[in-house]
């Protein structure tokens, strides 16, 4: 025997009218299509499709609560790591500009300490060279004049000797193989002197003290430039010494920004590394927890909005309202 299903009772009516409105009013793609089949379907099987779907819509709001929890919370810790990760890129950027800068300036002023201490080495070998070549040359100058002073110094004595001699006799004995001394007459009348008076040993004593004060004048001279000589090359010696160290400071000092860039430069790498992986992950978490369309709020209210009205519809089928 053939069943035949009940006709759809004026309740059912009510129900669809109701939910077509709300569908309506709401928006709601689901109350519409219960509405459509609370024109059409069975009583029982209308109110168990409504408690079905308050079920579902229920299990729905839960897991998206869940899900924006977990949402709120990835989201929430994914920016606080690209917010991090960010600044800390940005304070390494600097921190390698700063030390490239200082690292690039440090070798200038090497290069600079170098040249300076390269120019103490020449001037100081140039000053030696000449401080050699005057030594040797004063020297020679002294031994000179010594040896010249001594030599009219002895002279000065056999003249000397010789007109002590003379001045004792009258006359001079004149050798036939030999003739007269030149200059003096035939006889004396008086004790001969020769030319001591202004003469030869004036000739001599002039040599005499021109070779002393060759001697001197070279003498003071030799230590006036000995003198010199040592100031300089105390003084280049201190100022190639303190440059030497400041050289060895700043190299020792470049060696270490050299190192400490290099290091920033690494852990640059790896905070861009951990970026890119956070940049990343948001892109992930975007199709479900950012670009979702309508708001978590709104998604909200509209469920609690078809769920209200489901319960509402509910009421109505049986007889409750």
């Amino acid at each position: 025997m053939a069943s035949f299903d009940p006709p759809v009772s004026a309740t059912q009516q009510a129900v669809a009218i109701y939910l077509r409105d709300q569908a309506k009013r709401t928006n709601s793609r689901i109350l519409s299509l219960i509405a459509a089949k609370a024109a059409q379907d069975p009583f029982k099987k209308i109110s168990k499709m409504i408690k079905d779907m308050i079920d579902k819509l229920t299990q729905e709001a839960q897991e998206e609560a869940e899900h924006k929890g977990f949402c709120d919370s990835e989201l929430g810790s994914n920016k606080a790591t690209r917010d991090t990760k960010t600044e800390e890129a940005n304070l390494l950027t600097a921190k390698i500009e700063e030390l490239t800068a200082e690292v690039s300036k440090l070798a200038v002023q090497i290069g600079e300490l170098s040249s300076s201490i390269a120019a103490l080495d020449k001037a100081m070998a140039e000053a030696t060279a000449q401080r050699t070549a005057e030594k040797e040359k004063n020297t020679e100058t002294i031994a000179d004049a010594k040896a010249g002073k001594e030599a009219v110094a002895r002279a000065m004595l056999v003249l000397k000797t010789y007109y002590e001699k003379a001045a004792t006799n009258t006359a001079l004995i004149q050798s036939k193989s030999k003739g007269k001394v030149p200059g003096a007459p035939a006889t004396f009348d008086k004790p001969y002197t020769g030319m001591e008076g202004g003469g030869v040993m004036g000739m001599l004593e002039v040599c005499e003290s021109d070779f002393a004060r060759l001697e001197s004048e070279t003498t003071a001279a030799e230590s006036e430039n000995q003198k010199s000589y040592d100031d300089f090359s105390a003084d280049s010696s201190a100022s190639k010494e303190a440059k030497t160290t400041e050289m060895k400071d700043k190299e020792a000092e470049k060696t270490t920004k050299e190192s400490a860039n290099a290091q920033a430069k690494k852990d640059l790498k790896g905070v861009k590394e951990e970026l890119d992986a956070a940049l990343a992950y948001y892109e992930k978490l975007k199709p479900s927890c950012v670009d979702a369309g309508e708001s978590y709020a709104e998604r909200v209210a509209r469920r609690e909005e078809e769920i209200d009205s489901l319960k509402e519809a509910l009421k109505i089928l049986n007889g409750d309202m």
